[in-house]
């Protein structure tokens, strides 16, 4: 992130931050110092992701590194934005730079796919056909560490439409149905949680590639009941903000 940047933005970042009254739970599970992926849940708004990075930033003082889909490249300013914000297109090789170099990289595992399903779908991990990050989790012996927001689905209404998945399978970009405050796309001012996990470390890599994808298989499918689990767990019932 560019400190100067980042200067400019935290009064706003602020004011989002009182306008969901969002509040992050077990930050002293980040680690001090060291490389560490922590993967969140993905919703439509997106930016909830960029609130848990600007609060763990100032709670800690460690610098947020996000890997992002090559669509924001897209819309005009948007990539050099979030490279401002201190992300980096999503791929292996960032990712496994970063890591190296010590950072504490974020990302999404359900990517764009997860941030458009209906809200009839909200509170559901995306992550069954998601397994890089588990792969990159454990060729660089590194810790995950799971950060669940919720209800963050709560902020928009999503509707199911086929035309939203048929530009998201033929283009991969994001096209979507939502509303917010009442008929107006204005953020619903739901109290945002952010719940981080202890870390979780991954199995020694297995030479054997036979073992080694197996190794995959259990680590992901053990990280995505757990963020199943603090999904749930985090939901608050409370009439305010409920989609009307």
């Amino acid at each position: 992130m560019d400190e100067e940047f980042a200067l400019k933005l935290a009064p706003l970042l602020h004011a989002m931050r009182a306008y969901h009254r969002h509040e992050v739970h077990g930050v002293d599970h980040i680690l001090e110092r060291g490389p560490a992926i922590i993967a969140t849940n993905h919703s439509l708004a997106t930016y909830d992701m960029l609130l848990l990075m600007f609060a763990v930033f100032e709670m800690t003082g460690r610098m947020p590194r996000s890997l992002i889909d090559r669509a924001f490249y897209v819309f005009p300013g948007l990539g050099e934005l979030m490279e401002k914000l201190g992300c980096f297109v999503g791929s292996p090789e960032n990712a496994t730079a970063l890591l190296n170099n010590g950072e504490l990289i974020y990302l999404a595992p359900g990517g764009m796919q997860e941030s458009l399903r209906p809200s009839s779908e909200r509170y559901k991990v995306y992550w069954e056909r998601r397994k890089g990050f588990a792969r990159l989790a454990i060729e660089a012996g590194v810790p995950v560490i799971l950060a669940a927001c919720p209800r963050a689905d709560d902020i928009f209404s999503v509707y199911e439409s086929s035309l939203t998945r048929w530009v998201y399978q033929h283009f991969r970009l994001p096209f979507f149905f939502a509303r917010g405050i009442g008929p107006t796309g204005i953020p619903r001012p739901v109290k945002l949680d952010h719940y981080i996990s202890a870390p979780i470390y991954p199995p020694k890599p297995s030479e054997d590639p036979a073992v080694f994808k197996r190794q995959v298989y259990n680590f992901h499918k053990k990280l995505m009941t757990k963020m199943s689990l603090m999904l749930n767990e985090g939901i608050v019932p409370s009439t305010e903000g409920t989609m009307v």
